[in-house]
């Protein structure tokens, strides 16, 4: 039968970066890539011990410049803050937003105030999670995620809050009592989130990076570790479907759903990483969904 030698060079500076022989006629690019990633090894932890690993006295190791990387607390404090900062300008209604006769007025609807300390209660307990919760597996992150991130943080504060505070809103369709059902859903999901952090923070021992299964713990908010992989996630979308039922409001809906599609696939890719490393691991729990996704 006849082979195919496959090489494989670098995009950018056509480097070659690899060799490929008897390479079967019928391989698929999938195959191929699979080929190539056997060649360069796996990528090494931090904790990883030289000895350990599959290597003679001699050991030679690969480095890939990551480009400009920033620390994740630089990232999440700048990703919260600007969020923080740009609702409480249209909340006041500063000049130059919603024109002269209005600035600095107040609204007369009691959700425009409840919304605002929603808002401003998530952002402020997200700051202080970054600060004195989250341990981080990973140092740093790229640089360009920071605007990435930013924009559209940044953004959709932005625009939800030019609505919801705007001269001209008007209150969701049942009142009083669609806003104390959305209060309700968003005061669950919020103490469900910062639940879920604190059991994710005491599974790791400070300055560790050691990985294991979550598990629920004697407080209830955790119990949905028993259905999903990342129940912060489910709470964190149901504190903004919470919201969206509050305000009434389009760009809220539209954050919601952005989010959830984002966080889907944060959480699909944790669920993989957990089947692929713990072979006990919970076979009735999902993604972010239970028993859906």
């Amino acid at each position: 039968m006849k082979h195919y030698e496959v090489e494989i060079l670098d995009a950018k500076t056509r480097e070659k970066l690899c060799f490929l022989d008897k390479v079967e006629p019928h391989a698929t690019i999938a195959e191929i890539k699979n080929l190539f990633t056997k060649t360069q090894g796996k990528s090494l932890k931090d904790e990883d011990v030289l000895q350990k690993l599959p290597v003679g006295t001699t050991a030679t190791l690969y480095f890939r410049d990551l480009g400009a990387q920033i620390s994740w607390v630089t990232v999440f404090l700048t990703e919260y803050a600007g969020p923080l900062f740009i609702y409480l300008l249209f909340y006041f209604r500063v000049p130059f937003i919603y024109g002269h006769k209005y600035d600095f007025t107040s609204s007369r609807h009691t959700v425009v105030h409840l919304a605002c300390i929603c808002h401003s209660f998530h952002y402020i307990k997200r700051l202080l999670e970054t600060l004195f919760v989250h341990r981080f597996s990973h140092g740093t992150m790229p640089l360009r995620n920071i605007f990435k991130n930013c924009t559209y943080y940044w953004g959709f504060a932005a625009w939800m809050a030019y609505y919801i505070n705007h001269p001209l809103y008007t209150p969701p369709t049942y009142g009083a009592q669609q806003v104390k059902l959305a209060l309700a859903i968003f005061v669950i999901c919020q103490l469900g989130n910062f639940s879920i952090h604190m059991a994710l923070r005491d599974l790791r021992p400070a300055g560790s990076k050691t990985r294991k299964i979550p598990y629920p713990t004697k407080n209830p908010f955790t119990w949905l570790f028993l259905l999903v992989s990342c129940p912060n996630y489910t709470y964190e979308v149901g504190s903004w479907i919470g919201f969206a039922i509050m305000t009434q409001c389009l760009p809220v809906a539209l954050f919601s759903l952005v989010g959830f599609t984002q966080m889907t696939i944060w959480a699909k890719g944790k669920h993989r990483s957990y089947l692929k490393e713990f072979r006990d691991y919970p076979p009735l729990r999902m993604p972010i969904i239970p028993f859906l996704l």
